[in-house]
This record gives C-alpha cells, sequence and structure tokens, in this order.
C-alpha cells in the first residue's frame, strides 16, 4: 500500500495514504489527523529525505518567502554597544606565551637633617649623613586565556553562499562581538568569578564616597542646581589631583547614562543658552586655572544596575569616575585574538580563536577617584 510520509518535529509518522484519498472533505481531513497523542503535522512530503519547517533551515539562513513578501537582504546584527577603547590604552608588549601580566612602584624614603621628616641639613663637621631608601614593590596579574570556536559543516557553507549569506562570516562577526563585550566588561567593572575588577571599581582606588546633599536635601542631579553639580565635579577633580601630589590633574570624567542625560541636554537656566555640561566644562577649576578641557563621556558601566557586573546586585547610585587616560598611570594588558588552522572533523568544520585578557593595571591608583549618587 502506497504511503504518505508527515514531518513534525517529532520522529516521522506514516499514514496510509489510501485513508487520505477516501476522506474527500476538510472534517474528515482533519479527523483522520487527530492521533491519540494529539499531535499535528506541520508539512505532508512526498519523500522521506527533505523537510522544509524553519527550525531545520535557520541556521543556513533559509526562510520560506511568500510570492507578495519583500525580504529585506540586509543583515541586521545586534545592537551592542563597547566603549573600552575610547576610554582606555592597551598594554602591548604582552604575548601569548606570558601567563602574567607585572609591574613595578617604587618609593622613596629620607630621614631628613635635625628634623626626621623635614630637610636634609648637614653641618660643617657631621659625621653622620641621611640617605635616600628605595622600595620596589612589583605586583603581578593573570592574563587569563579566552577561546571560542566558529564550526559548521560543509552543507552549511555551501547553503549558505548559494544564499549569498556566508554563514562563516557571520559566526566570525558574532564571535569577534563575543570578544569585544567581554573584553568591554573586563575594562570597566572585571569579572568577580576570577576576582577581577576594572576602571570604575578597581580595589586599589580609595579616593571613594558619595557626592555632598544640595540645597533640596538629596543626592541626586536631577535635583541640584547648576552650581551644586559644578560643585560635586570640582570636589572631586580637586581630591584627585590632591591625591597625587598636585601633580596628575585628571582630564577624563565618566558619568552614569542617566546623569549625562540630564546634564547634556538641561540648560543651565530659562536665560541661559548652555547645557550644564557646556558650563561645567568652562567653570570646573582645570579648566579655569590650567586650560585643561574635560573630556566627559557616558559609561553604561557606571549606572547602578551594572556597576556590579553581569548577574550582580544594583548597586544604590549611580557612579562618575574621574582619571587620566595615560598609559603609565592605567591601562589594560591583552593579547589579540589569534586564529588556528581549520581543523576538518567529518563534514565538520572547526576554526578555533584565541587571546588572553588581563586585569586593568592601575600604576597609580591616586590618579582615580570615583563619587556614587549622582543618580
Amino acid at each position: 500500500m502506497n504511503t504518505l510520509r508527515m514531518r513534525e518535529s517529532g520522529p516521522a509518522i506514516i499514514v496510509p495514504q489510501i485513508a487520505l484519498i477516501a476522506a474527500a472533505s476538510a472534517p474528515a481531513i482533519a479527523a483522520a489527523l487527530a492521533w491519540g497523542d494529539n499531535r499535528k503535522a506541520t508539512r505532508f512530503l512526498r519523500d522521506a529525505f527533505q523537510t522544509f519547517d524553519q527550525a531545520t533551515i535557520d541556521s543556513a539562513g533559509a526562510f520560506l518567502v511568500g510570492e507578495l513578501e519583500r525580504l529585506d537582504p540586509m543583515i541586521h546584527e545586534p545592537l551592542v554597544d563597547m566603549t573600552w577603547d575610547r576610554d582606555i590604552d592597551l598594554r602591548t608588549d604582552v604575548t601569548m606565551g606570558d601567563e602574567t601580566s607585572s609591574y613595578t612602584t617604587s618609593t622613596f624614603a629620607s630621614t631628613g637633617g635635625p628634623s626626621s621628616g623635614g630637610i636634609s641639613w648637614a653641618g660643617k663637621e657631621s659625621t653622620t649623613l641621611p640617605r635616600i631608601n628605595v622600595d620596589i614593590e612589583k605586583k603581578v596579574n593573570p592574563l587569563t586565556l579566552w577561546t571560542e570556536t566558529v564550526s559548521y559543516t560543509i552543507t552549511e557553507l555551501l547553503s549558505a553562499q548559494q544564499l549569498g549569506r556566508p554563514i562563516d562570516t557571520q559566526m566570525l562577526a558574532g564571535l569577534n562581538l563575543k570578544h569585544q563585550m567581554d573584553t568591554d566588561q573586563m575594562v570597566y567593572v572585571g569579572d568577580p568569578t576570577i576576582s577581577a575588577t576594572g576602571l570604575i571599581n578597581a580595589a586599589l582606588v580609595i579616593n571613594t564616597g558619595n557626592v555632598a546633599a544640595g540645597a533640596a536635601g538629596s543626592l541626586p542631579w536631577l535635583t541640584k542646581t547648576p552650581d551644586e553639580i559644578t560643585a560635586d565635579f570640582n570636589e572631586l577633580l580637586v581630591s584627585v589631583w590632591a591625591a597625587t601630589g598636585y601633580k596628575a590633574p585628571p582630564k577624563n570624567v565618566l558619568i552614569a547614562p542617566n546623569p549625562f542625560g540630564y546634564i547634556a541636554t538641561t540648560k543651565v537656566s530659562e536665560a541661559g543658552n548652555i547645557s550644564i555640561m557646556d558650563y561645567v566644562k568652562q567653570n570646573n577649576v582645570f579648566t579655569a586655572q590650567k586650560n585643561i578641557e574635560l573630556e566627559i563621556y557616558p559609561v553604561k558601566w557606571l549606572d547602578k544596575a551594572n556597576l556590579n557586573g553581569p548577574g550582580g546586585a544594583a548597586a544604590t547610585y549611580d557612579r562618575m569616575a574621574a582619571y587620566t587616560r595615560y598609559e603609565p598611570y592605567v591601562r589594560y594588558p591583552m593579547v589579540p585574538l589569534q586564529a588556528m588552522q581549520p581543523q576538518y572533523q567529518g563534514i565538520w568544520i572547526n576554526v578555533p580563536y584565541y587571546g588572553r585578557l588581563g586585569r586593568v593595571e592601575t600604576v597609580y591608583p591616586e590618579t582615580i577617584g570615583y563619587r556614587d549618587g549622582i543618580g
């Protein structure tokens, strides 16, 4: 007896063809398909080797297109924002063979003359002279291996090429996106699973705290005047400058997106023609005294929902961070991605990619300061 094969998400079902032919009406056909397990067939095919359901061929980028359907051929990738390369310099001397990155910090000490902490005065007949002491400390951070693999079958590759949607190129784009997202997280907040911190929550930074309450009695900038917001900027900037012995005034300020949007779009006053952010840039202590123009940017990781990293509990407030983007002060060691030769296993093609991600090196943590409560 001839049979008709039905394909659905589970195993194929063999239906006597004569039963379907005999059932001429639609209700009869529906009754013939009402099986005991209540499954519903999605396609009817006359060979047992092909199926055209979407779950089977989506991986190659093939879709059923109706005659009156206009399919946009443009490939639309996920919307993801990464800003790490804007806000930090790379340490480029690390290699794939290195398992750690390290640096040293030197501390100088000297005993004064008549006063132990004073100037090194000496008399004409002095026999005991003060001397310089040097302490050199080495700090070591792991360079953790990062790997991903691009895998596809030769049939998927040929099908995708025929469709004009190269699957290997899209998979590589996805791999590069994942690498950039992981790097972005490591640069800003690190990863608690490997006890790593980042630029905006560095463990060595001790210049932390909340902004001062405004006249309205609250911390967020939405409740403060332009002068109070400017005072918050100046307090953080001067505190970082003082922590460096007035050597390195901070030139970069990173702000959570919502407070940034507020100061970037809100005018100083009804009569004013500049935003609060422009007012801050023109009236902060360094622009006025040292002719240093602040670079102020938003960073998604400073939002209270992201400050503790993916999966972490939300923080109480949004954060503002001040620092100087300068490789001798703070940098990020990273070994760029490298690809191995394609590996063939049956009809599968595997291309492993590997690199190393380090930890943010806060060589001079005193050049960085944080303030919470701005949002």
